[in-house]
Formats: C-alpha cells, structure tokens, sequence
C-alpha cells in the first residue's frame, strides 16, 4: 500500500519518516518531490570495473546551470536527507523531467527501511539538457510493510551508504565478495 499525504504527514509528526529541508507545497496526493542537489559527479575512468574503487570528480553545478551529454553517467544527489524508519520509500522521476529525457536512476530506486541519507542519483539524458540546482527532480513514494524488520539498513554492519553526505557517492560494488 503506498501512503498518501495525510498518511506522509502523520508518519512525519511521528518521526518515521524525516526530511530536511521539509516544504509542505512539495508534498502530493501521495508523494514528496524532492530537488537536485548542488553537486554533480562523473567517473574518471572511461572504463569501469565493477572489482575496483571507481573514482569520481565531483563539481558543483553553476548558476547558469550545467548541460549533461548523452552518452555519459552523471551522479546526482538529492538536495533532501531523508530518513525512513518504517516504510520502503522509492525514488521516481517525475513526468516533466522524463519529458525532457532524463532518468534518474538506473536500478537504484527503491530504499530500504532504515535507510537515512540524500539520494544518489545515476543520470543519464537521451539528448543535451541543461540541468539546475534546486529543480525538482523526482519524487519520493512510501509503501507500508508487514511484519516486522530485523535488519534495517542504518543498523546493518555491511552497509555501504550510510555515511551522511551531501555529494554523490560512486559505487562501493568493490566492497562485496565476489
């Protein structure tokens, strides 16, 4: 079941779910919009390597904006933290930015209970766009569970995202065993 604004804003008041900055006019019939956030990143290498720390260069988009090129992966941030202590929240782009050939995420859109940070974004366009701090970039939908959670994510031991950030942060895949 996924949670509609009254349901949002109670589960806000409870402190369930969090969101810095919170502004009541990004919330919908049943999700939050959250904004791209002041930093950008790109790989270094042309050649990725799932086994190897893959570094990134990260900048800072300008005021004039910053036009992404097909071709590349560019990693965002959302310019929201958020928290989720009792609900799976999931990242969607939204509408107008799909219009403009922009996806948000590659596989990466679905968080897990616990999960408390901004969003890294993996962006890819199908044609040149220029791209602003602050834009609305997608929107945050929470669907309610059953049972109860063993393992939440800010708890696990494992996890590789926890560190707060506000800049994009590459792939930890090197972290795993394989």
């Amino acid at each position: 079941m996924i949670l509609t604004d009254q349901q949002i804003l109670a589960e806000i008041e409870q402190g369930n779910i969090v969101i810095e900055p919170y502004d009541r006019s990004c919330l919908g019939t049943n999700s939050y919009d959250v904004h791209l956030g002041r930093y950008l990143a790109t790989y270094r290498d042309a050649v990725l390597d799932a086994r190897k720390h893959n570094e990134i260069d990260v900048f800072e988009i300008p005021e004039e904006g910053f036009v992404l090129q097909p071709g590349m992966l560019y990693l965002g941030v959302t310019e929201e933290y958020t928290e989720s202590h009792a609900h799976v929240p999931f990242l969607e782009g939204k509408s107008s930015v799909g219009r403009l050939g922009i996806d948000i995420h590659a596989t990466a859109g679905k968080g897990d209970i616990g999960f408390c940070n901004t969003w890294t974004l993996e962006i890819s366009v199908s044609m040149p766009v220029r791209v602003y701090h602050l834009m609305p970039v997608g929107q945050l939908i929470y669907f309610t569970v059953q049972g109860s959670v063993e393992n939440f994510y800010n708890r696990k031991p494992n996890a590789k995202y926890n560190e707060r950030t506000v800049k994009p942060v590459e792939s930890m895949m090197w972290k795993n065993q394989f």
